[in-house]
């Protein structure tokens, strides 16, 4: 029975270390919230934008999959129509190595003896940096067509 609670409660640590996560750091003054679809990524700021917030997001922990850096950019994407951007400039996608894995200990006492196993997986996390930006109206590009099949 203890070693099935310390099973449960290393699953749960590790789940929780795996969560995705967001940071900001205010630049300029926020504004009323915006609907996260209406956010741009942009590579550069465009003329007369203001800067809101430095964003830094994170994915929860995976394989490294494109899935993850579309979870971390859409994560600065929400956190910035919070602040009622309308506009993120990318500034970086990367990824960070986890440094965990999980394992069972062994031992004996008396006559007793159990044993264990260790299991080493090793996961990435992608984290993605940006600056909220608020564009006006006039300042904002067309969007560009889709793609034709």
């Amino acid at each position: 029975m203890t070693i099935i609670r310390l099973a449960v409660a290393l699953l749960l640590a590790s789940a929780l270390g795996a969560c995705a996560s967001s940071s900001k750091v205010m630049l300029g003054q926020s504004y009323a919230p915006v609907d996260p679809s209406q956010v741009r990524i942009y590579t550069t700021p465009p003329p007369g934008s203001v800067e809101i917030a430095q964003l830094e997001s994170s994915s929860a922990m995976g394989f490294g999959t494109q899935g993850q850096t579309d979870a971390a950019v859409d994560r600065l994407k929400r956190e910035a129509a919070a602040l009622g951007a309308n506009g993120v400039v990318l500034m970086g996608v990367g990824s960070t190595p986890s440094a965990g894995g999980m394992s069972v200990g062994a031992g004996s006492f008396g006559s007793n003896v159990a044993g264990g196993i260790g299991i080493g997986i090793p996961t990435t996390q992608k984290r993605a940096a940006g600056v909220a930006i608020r564009v006006p109206a006039a300042s904002i590009p067309p969007a560009e067509p889709a793609p034709r099949p």
